[in-house]
C-alpha cells in the first residue's frame, strides 16, 4: 500500500468482511483510532481529487504511521530470519525461560518462529481491541487461548509485529501478570514511538519509524 487511499480501500474491504474496527487496526497496523477515521473515510462520496501520500494526508486526519511488512511476512524464509534476529534481542533477558507469549493476530505466527529459535513453549493472547468497535474498550476483556501452553506461573516473553503506543502491549502484560506469569521483556518488528519499557518491562524492536514534520 502507498499511499491513503489504498489504506481506505483496504480498510472498507475487511469492514465489508465484517472485521471489528480493532481487527481492522490490528491487519493494517495502525491505531485504532485512525482504524475508525480510514473506516469512515471509506463511506465517504468519492471525489475527483488525486491521491494523497501519508505525509500529505488530509486536514484532520489522525497522526499516525502505517507499517507494511508483507514482503516478510508473506515468506516464510524471511520470517525465520527475522525470528532470529528477535530472538537474540529477547535471550539476553533471563536463563530459564520456557514461554513465548504472542499478541493475536500479526504477533501469533511470528512468535511461533521466535519460541522455536528460543525453545520454548508458546502461548497466544487475543487483545480487546479484537472486539472494539466504538465506545469505551476498557469493558472489554482479552483472552489467552487454550489450544497453546498457558501462563501457569512462568517467566516468559512477549511478541509482537508492531507497537504504536503501548496499550495493547500493556494490555497483554497485565493479563500475563493476572495469571501469575512474569513478562522479562518484549520485542516487536517495528517500534512507532521509540517506547523502551511498558510498565517496567523492557521493550526490543528490530526498526523505530520516527515521524519528523516541519512546523507550520
Amino acid at each position: 500500500m502507498k499511499n491513503v487511499d489504498d489504506l481506505i480501500e483496504s480498510a472498507a474491504e475487511l469492514a465489508a468482511r465484517g472485521l471489528s474496527k480493532g481487527e481492522i487496526a490490528d491487519e493494517l497496523n495502525v491505531s485504532r483510532e485512525t482504524a475508525s477515521w480510514l473506516v469512515e473515510r471509506s463511506d465517504a462520496a468519492p471525489t475527483d481529487q488525486p491521491s494523497q501520500t501519508q505525509t500529505d494526508r488530509p486536514a484532520g486526519g489522525p497522526q499516525d504511521i502505517h507499517v507494511d511488512w508483507s514482503a516478510i511476512g508473506r515468506d516464510s524464509g524471511r520470517m525465520g530470519h527475522v525470528a532470529a534476529a528477535m530472538a537474540d534481542l529477547l535471550a539476553k533477558h533471563g536463563k530459564n525461560v520456557d514461554l513465548t507469549i504472542g499478541i493475536e493476530k500479526a504477533g501469533g505466527p511470528i512468535a511461533t518462529l521466535v519460541a522455536r529459535e528460543l525453545e520454548t513453549d508458546l502461548g497466544t493472547y487475543t487483545p480487546a481491541k479484537h472486539q472494539w468497535e466504538e465506545g469505551d474498550i476498557e469493558d472489554l476483556g482479552g483472552t489467552f487461548s487454550r489450544n497453546f501452553a498457558t501462563i501457569r506461573d512462568r517467566e516468559c516473553y512477549v511478541v509482537d509485529d508492531t507497537i504504536t503506543s503501548g496499550t495493547t502491549m500493556r494490555e497483554t502484560i497485565e493479563a500475563i501478570r493476572a495469571e501469575g506469569g512474569e513478562p522479562l521483556a518484549c520485542v516487536v518488528l517495528a517500534d512507532k514511538q521509540g517506547i523502551e519499557a511498558v510498565d517496567g518491562v523492557p521493550v526490543y524492536s528490530l526498526l523505530q519509524v520516527i515521524s519528523v514534520g516541519k512546523e507550520e
